[in-house]
């Protein structure tokens, strides 16, 4: 039991580095276009570079896990983290930050994987949905951390006396006008300590349920002849290009249209992005319990785009607090589209997760969709394309036709189950 749990406790913090690793771009992009001098549309290539490695990744990696076992590919997941943070953070150009980016990637789509049969098994069916909720307090945790440390190293590293050993080793390694660097030898740091873990700890014999199975075969073709299946899939990427067009730019055009420093205030209203977005999924789960999930996504989705409107037009107080309130109300739109899809088909759900999970590659186009029209019309602009991807999700709500409905309690007592 000690051993399934220390497992357990392994498998939340992987889900931690991939959150950590995963959405920091966000705060960073600023840095980087000065950095590099780029433009905004150039920009939009480095979010491109990473989600489009979900999009390629997502169901090899679900054959990989069939072949080779949970193990070795999280093994080569983590291998591939290092490689691509190291590389970046020895060759800090922008060339190397694509690649860099691609390779860290396909690493975290492969974590995403492996990671929920594991949890499964090691916790425990009958644990499985309280530790899948612990994973995602995690995975948002460490969301709203990342932009906390970019902040301490870009105000702490090559300014003054070093305060600790940590900073003192970043002076020696990370160029002065590069200090937001630090943040990678710290992901290359990580992901070697976790490689050296999972080396030594023995992981117990998964087998697949059937809705975590991946068919290339005949049931993946199947569903890509079903019309839900390919509606469901836009929503996803609808979702997480809609989620990371927020996290993306938002520092960005704070700094552009209200002069906020990106280092600092820019940094906190990503980090209470995340923050409030893990906050909205406990919300989100009570909600479920009394709701229709259709009606909870439709009013969270309209709370979204009223929080981008007045965050694009209002003045930067109002600004500051509707930017992170988007990811509030963006909180339920991943569990209810899935859900729906996964209660809308019959059988072969995990073929159908696996290419839902494909969709997660619309992080990659929505964010070089922004950057692109910004060049031409303005961020400000640019960033209304985001009506487009939450108004198809506001229509999920309203034509989903799910064979079986969420259950809802009768009364008050029920929900405390008294």
């Amino acid at each position: 039991m000690r051993k399934n749990t220390f497992i357990v406790i392994l498998i939340f913090f992987i889900f931690f580095v991939i959150s950590f690793l995963s959405n920091i771009l966000g705060p960073i992009i600023p840095d980087i276009l000065n950095s590099f001098e780029l433009g905004i549309g150039l920009a939009g290539f480095l979010p491109f570079s990473f989600f489009v490695s979900y999009g390629i990744a997502s169901i090899p990696a679900g054959v990989l896990v069939e072949k080779y076992k949970e193990k070795k590919v999280l093994l080569l997941a983590f291998l591939l983290a290092f490689i691509g943070a190291l590389f970046f953070a020895l060759v800090p150009v922008f060339p190397v930050a694509l690649l860099s980016l691609f390779i860290i990637g396909t690493g975290m789509a492969m974590l995403q994987v492996v990671i929920n049969p594991l949890l499964r098994v090691a916790g425990g069916g009958v644990n499985f949905a309280f530790n899948s909720v612990m994973a995602q307090l995690f995975f948002g945790g460490a969301s709203f951390l990342s932009p906390m440390l970019y902040s301490y190293f870009v105000k702490h590293v090559h300014v003054g006396s070093p305060s600790n050993f940590i900073i003192e080793s970043m002076n020696k390694i990370v160029p002065e006008n590069l200090t937001w660097i630090s943040l990678y030898w710290v992901f290359a740091v990580i992901a070697l300590l976790m490689i050296i873990i999972i080396k030594f700890v023995k992981f117990p014999e998964v087998e697949l349920a059937d809705d975590e199975r991946v068919d290339t075969g005949s049931a993946f073709r199947e569903l890509l002849k079903d019309k839900k299946v390919i509606l469901f899939f836009i929503g996803i990427f609808c979702y997480v290009g809609s989620e990371q067009g927020i996290a993306n730019w938002t520092s960005k055009f704070l700094q552009e249209y209200h002069g906020v420093d990106p280092a600092t205030q820019g940094a906190s209203v990503i980090s209470y992005f995340w923050g409030l977005l893990t906050i909205g999924c406990i919300l989100g789960l009570l909600l479920l319990k009394i709701f229709d999930s259709r009606k909870v996504l439709i009013f969270f989705t309209l709370g979204a785009i009223i929080a981008l409107l007045i965050g694009l037009f209002g003045p930067v107080n109002w600004a500051l607090v509707c930017f992170p309130l988007t990811g509030f109300f963006s909180s339920v739109m991943w569990s209810i589209v899935v859900s729906l899809a996964l209660n809308s088909v019959t059988n072969n759900h995990g073929t159908l997760s696996g290419i839902l999970c494909t969709g997660i590659a619309g992080g990659a186009f929505v964010p070089l969709i922004i950057g692109g029209l910004g060049e031409f019309v303005g961020l400000r602009m640019a960033m209304l394309f985001l009506l487009v991807t939450l108004g198809y999700i506001l229509g999920i709500g309203f034509w989903a036709k799910p064979l079986v409905n969420n259950s809802t309690i009768k009364n008050w007592k029920e929900l405390f189950h008294v």
